[in-house]
């Protein structure tokens, strides 16, 4: 009989193991370049590493990060939602718009993330049997909502896509960048953030329902065989990534103090290069939140030092093509990726 202590590691558990190194890599490799970029930073750009500044870059951090949070288990199956900036511009007027209308704040935002939660359903609905298509399909939708968002809140207004009014004190200080939590000069958004990605990442790891979602994005068919459903799996990352951009968009309006529909448009890009950047692998099966969060901050903190730096926004999107280029190459040299291409 062959002893216990030397029976050779199963095929599973060799490939497990070969996955978590994989990921440390990149994770690795991410966390490299945030240090890099600090650097860059902190001797080209007088105050870059000034407690208010690390303030303001943790703020818009916390915004990405939510936002981001959706795609990247979208991605983690293989998919990707593009509705994602225009259901956070919608909510964002939405909200506004409610408020003015005399909505309690708290009903508001319900009603605001239920929208968010009922377009992500569709979404998750619409794109499960044409996978191929959701790139499209999400891109639809968004402008969809979006153009419906603004007929309603254009109704009696001259200015279609802003919306003014009241916005409650306690949502600006959620999302103000001079918002305090408990005392501390730190605004509860960025606290909100770090308590949601604990969350996500200690259910991704330690569940069956986060485990299920590197088994559908890795293998669909095994997957089926120990009876996971890909439907449940694929909807629910629609869901959770609908309300995710609806909590944005929310908490978006307490940092700029008006509803304005264009304010998602940075996370078109932003959302998918953090995705990457933290070597999250868009066909599935490989990555996750953690990761992402990586990518978020070597995208803010690279944002900030080229706005310290004087660069337009066009030439801000210009970098940022040019950083994704190079890891995306970095990252398929990994054996998970070329495997699946």
């Amino acid at each position: 009989m062959t002893d216990s202590t030397t029976r050779p590691e199963s095929p599973s558990a060799a490939q497990g193991e070969r996955h978590r190194i994989a990921i440390s890599r990149s994770i690795l490799l991410g966390v490299a370049l945030l240090l890099l970029v600090s650097v860059v930073g902190t001797l080209l750009v007088p105050g870059f590493a000034s407690y208010a500044n690390i303030r303001s870059m943790l703020l818009l951090a916390a915004f990405l990060g939510l936002a981001s949070l959706g795609q990247t288990l979208c991605a983690m199956l293989g998919g990707i939602d593009m509705s994602i900036p225009y259901v956070i511009g919608s909510s964002n007027i939405i909200l506004a718009g409610l408020f003015n209308w005399g909505v309690s704040p708290i009903l508001a935002c319900l009603i605001v993330l239920l929208g968010g939660t009922v377009i992500g359903l569709l979404n998750g609905l619409l794109t499960f049997r044409s996978q191929s298509q959701a790139l499209i399909m999400t891109l639809g939708m968004g402008f969809a909502v979006v153009g419906a968002c603004q007929i309603v809140t254009s109704i009696g207004s001259a200015y279609a896509g802003n919306v003014l009014g009241e916005v409650p004190p306690w949502l600006r200080n959620l999302s103000s960048v001079a918002g305090t939590t408990l005392g501390l000069p730190l605004p509860p958004v960025v606290i909100v953030w770090f308590a949601i990605a604990a969350l996500l990442m200690t259910v991704m790891a330690k569940t069956l329902f986060g485990r299920s979602f590197y088994a559908v994005g890795g293998n669909r068919r095994a997957a089926a065989r120990v009876l996971i459903s890909e439907f449940r799996v694929w909807v629910v990352a629609y869901v959770i990534s609908g309300a995710m951009s609806a909590v944005t968009g929310m908490v978006l309006l307490g940092f700029s103090g008006g509803g304005f529909v264009g304010v998602g448009d940075p996370y078109l890009f932003t959302t998918v290069a953090a995705v990457v950047i933290g070597g999250t692998s868009l066909l599935g099966g490989w990555g996750g939140y953690g990761a992402t969060i990586v990518g978020v901050l070597v995208l803010t903190v690279l944002t900030s030092l080229l706005v310290g730096l004087g660069l337009s926004y066009a030439m801000q999107q210009a970098v940022f093509g040019l950083l994704i280029v190079p890891m995306v190459t970095l990252y398929a040299r990994s054996p998970h990726i070329r495997t699946q291409i």
